[in-house]
C-alpha cells in the first residue's frame, strides 16, 4: 500500500505503541499518567488564578509565569488525553489527521515553552542588572509584544513543520514506538524522500532551540556578574532568590530535552527515548507550579488568599 499526500489519507492510521505492552503495566501507566495530568492542570490553573486575582502579582514576572502555566496545560493536553484514551480502549490507533494535528500543537507549545523561558530570563536580567529602570523598560507594551512575538514565531514554526509533514507519502510501516506522534518518528516512517524534512527539522531545532538558550545563558552570565558585585551577603541572596525558581525550571526543561536529544542520537532504542521524553513532556510541566509556589512567598500568599476566598 502506498499513499500519496491528499490521496485517501482519511483511511490512514498510525499506531502509537506507547511505553509498555504488558496489560498490567498499562493499567499502572493509566493511573500514573492520569494523576500526573490532573496535578499538572490543577497546579498550573492555581498559578494562573493566583496571578489574576492578586493585585500584588500584576507585574511582568508573574504575567510571563501565568502565560507559561497556560502553555504547560496546553502542552500536556496535546499528548496525555489521547494516550489515556488509547490505554482505556486498548487501541493504539490515531488517524492521519489526528496525528498531524497533534504534531502541530506539540511543536507550537514546545516552542512557546522555549521562548517564554527566554523572555522570563530577560525579565530577570533587567530586574537585577537595571533595577532602577525596570518598570520603564518592562512596560505593559513590551511585555505584551514579547508574548505576542513568542506566539507568532511558535505558530509559524508549527505550521511549517505540519505542512512539511503533509507533503510526505506513507506506506505500510506506520508503527510509532512512542505515546504520541513525535515529529521525527513520523518523518522517519515516510516512504517518500524525507531529506528536506530532516534538514528543516534540525535547522529549526538549532535555530529555535539554540537562540533562546543562548539568550538565557547570556542573561544569567550578566546576572551572575551583577550579583557578585553586590557587597552584602543578604543583598546577594535576595537578588539570587528572585531568579532561583526560573533557573530551576530552565535547568529541568533544557536538561531533560537535551538528554532525550543526545540519547536519541546515541541509542537506537526508540522505546527508551519515549520513556525519557516523558520528563520534558509530562514531568516538567507538572513540577513547574511546585517549583514556583514552594520557592516564592508572593505566590504562596496569593494561593492562601485564593483558598480563603473559595471557602
Amino acid at each position: 500500500m502506498h499513499l500519496e499526500p491528499g490521496n485517501d489519507t482519511q483511511h490512514l492510521e498510525f499506531l502509537l505503541l506507547g511505553l509498555a505492552e504488558d496489560p498490567e503495566l498499562k493499567s499502572l501507566l493509566f493511573g500514573l499518567f492520569l494523576s500526573m495530568y490532573l496535578v499538572t492542570v490543577v497546579g498550573n490553573l492555581l498559578i494562573i488564578l493566583a496571578t489574576i486575582s492578586d493585585s500584588h502579582l500584576h507585574t511582568p514576572m508573574y504575567f510571563f509565569l501565568s502565560n507559561l502555566s497556560f502553555v504547560d496545560i496546553c502542552f500536556t493536553s496535546t499528548t496525555i488525553p489521547k494516550m489515556l484514551v488509547n490505554i482505556q480502549t486498548q487501541s493504539k490507533a490515531i488517524p492521519y489527521a489526528g496525528c498531524i494535528t497533534q504534531i502541530h500543537f506539540f511543536v507550537l507549545f514546545a516552542g512557546l515553552d522555549d521562548f517564554l523561558l527566554s523572555v522570563m530570563a530577560y525579565d530577570r536580567f533587567v530586574a537585577i542588572c537595571h533595577p532602577l529602570h525596570y518598570m520603564v523598560i518592562m512596560n505593559c507594551r513590551l511585555c505584551g509584544l514579547l508574548v505576542l512575538v513568542s506566539w507568532g514565531l511558535s505558530f509559524l514554526h508549527a505550521l511549517l513543520q505540519s505542512l512539511m509533514t503533509l507533503r510526505l507519502s506513507f506506506c505500510t510501516d506506520l508503527e510509532i514506538p512512542h505515546f504520541f506522534c513525535e515529529l521525527n518518528q513520523v518523518v522517519q516512517r515516510a516512504c517518500s524522500d524525507n531529506f528536506l524534512n530532516e534538514v528543516v527539522l534540525y535547522f529549526a531545532a538549532v535555530l529555535l532551540g539554540g537562540v533562546p538558550l543562548t539568550g538565557i545563558l547570556y542573561s544569567y552570565c550578566k546576572i551572575g556578574s551583577s550579583i557578585r558585585a553586590i557587597s552584602s551577603a543578604q543583598g546577594k541572596y535576595k537578588a539570587f532568590s528572585t531568579c532561583a525558581s526560573h533557573l530551576s525550571v530552565v535547568s529541568l526543561f533544557y536538561g531533560t530535552s537535551l538528554g532525550v536529544y543526545l540519547s536519541s542520537s546515541m541509542t537506537p532504542d526508540s522505546r527508551s527515548i519515549a520513556t525519557a521524553s516523558m520528563m520534558y513532556t509530562v514531568v516538567t510541566p507538572m513540577l513547574n507550579p511546585f517549583i514556583y509556589s514552594l520557592r516564592n512567598k508572593d505566590i504562596k500568599s496569593a494561593l492562601r488568599r485564593l483558598c480563603d476566598t473559595g471557602r
